[in-house]
């Protein structure tokens, strides 16, 4: 029996999503599926970032697997030559003919920021969010992952925003079994946008890992304001009541049907001269806990009808995820 395949909604495709860490694409093409398509990702030289369907329409070879000459990306099966703009611009083997027109391959719209290099298959219809401190010279950022799981988008980023997971997935490092209570929380959203904000326990500071600024508190809370900009990004500013603070970007990529792949930007404005495998370390342990557990979940999308899945009081972020995304026509 052939197995299903997964239909994206369109508007899907008008959303900018990342395909790869900026310092991943170098002077070789680089491969990546976004939304079940084939997409390469190429420097020209003046280093800027240029994205198409990664297929030579002359027999259909994955242009990544080929090389840059020239400003033109060359297929590695008879070097066919594609510029900027999706066209073929030189055939080997017939030097003197005319080209034809349809000798070319789509070209996606493509830019950088955060480190992340984004690509939107067709017009984008969201702008990527605003980040102050990211070109503050008080805050240091560092790249995490990236954490490639076998689920959804949808539900890598439902797992980010879910409170009542800390104790028991990730006891001693975001969360304390003795207080499992989620404290009461409101979800605004606008234009695409939820905003929510919450005060929750946490564990402290472990020797291995000591990433938050809250030393030497017996029983610490996290001040939590959380952006979750649709379809998958989200942009977390923690606190603990001082002037010390974090930020958490984080962002997933709908690789294809039930598989993403997710990247974390952290910034801090303190501990500036830790090393940055400190928090990668970190992160890995927290993220690989989480993977075994969503990566378990059935169906590996999440389900946008209310009905499939119990929700309670506490479930209020992933509740208002799924209607937003109905609403906004990006889920089915």
């Amino acid at each position: 029996m052939t197995p299903l395949t997964r239909t994206f909604p369109e508007k899907l495709y008008s959303c900018w999503h990342p395909v790869g860490y900026s310092h991943e694409i170098g002077d070789t093409p680089y491969g990546t599926f976004l939304l079940d398509q084939a997409v390469v990702i190429w420097r020209s030289v003046d280093g800027m970032a240029h994205a198409m369907r990664d297929l030579c329409v002359h027999r259909g070879t994955a242009l990544s697997l080929g090389w840059i000459r020239e400003n033109c990306l060359v297929c590695p099966y008879h070097a066919w030559e594609y510029d900027q703009n999706g066209a073929c611009v030189h055939i080997p083997q017939a030097p003197d003919a005319e080209i034809p027109k349809k000798a070319r391959t789509p070209v996606y719209h493509c830019q950088e920021k955060f480190g992340l290099v984004w690509v939107a298959i067709k017009d984008p219809i969201y702008a990527l969010p605003d980040i102050p401190e990211y070109k503050d010279d008080e805050w240091k950022w560092v790249n995490t992952g990236p954490f490639e799981w076998k689920s959804d988008a949808s539900r890598q980023v439902e797992n980010f925003t879910d409170f009542g997971h800390f104790p028991w997935v990730h006891p001693g490092l975001l969360g304390d079994p003795e207080r499992p209570l989620v404290p009461d929380y409101n979800v605004e959203i606008k234009e695409g946008v939820l905003y929510y904000s919450i005060v929750r326990p946490e564990a402290s500071n472990s020797e291995d890992y000591p990433v938050f600024a809250n030393d030497d508190v017996i029983r610490p809370e996290r001040r939590s304001l959380y952006r979750l900009y649709l379809p998958y990004t989200i942009v977390l500013r923690l606190g603990w009541g001082g002037e010390e603070g974090m930020i958490y970007f984080f962002v997933s990529q709908p690789v294809s049907a039930n598989k993403c792949r997710g990247y974390c930007v952290i910034g801090r404005n303190y501990d500036l001269g830790d090393p940055d495998t400190i928090l990668q370390d970190f992160e890995q342990v927290i993220f690989d806990q989480d993977k075994r557990i969503v990566e378990s979940q059935r169906p590996e999308q999440v389900p946008f009808d209310f009905t499939e899945e119990l929700h309670l009081k506490f479930d209020a972020v992933a509740m208002n995820y799924r209607r937003a995304m109905k609403k906004e026509g990006l889920a089915n």
